[in-house]
């Protein structure tokens, strides 16, 4: 997973919702971000244990 391009999905997901007024989008949107979200944390926690750190 390119954690790049997980930040730009959660900064353009962040700038739809921003403009966004139509309520059913809106919720796509947030449950998108939510994924995107999720996904860079585990990327992110995948990436700190193999860089040495204990895998507790």
């Amino acid at each position: 997973m390119d954690k790049g391009i997980a930040r730009l999905n959660i900064e353009h997901f962040r700038q739809r919702l921003a403009e966004e007024q139509d309520q059913l989008k809106r919720k796509a949107l947030l449950e998108l971000l939510e994924k995107e979200e999720e996904k860079l944390r585990k990327a992110e926690e995948a990436d700190k244990g193999t860089n040495g750190h204990s895998n507790k």
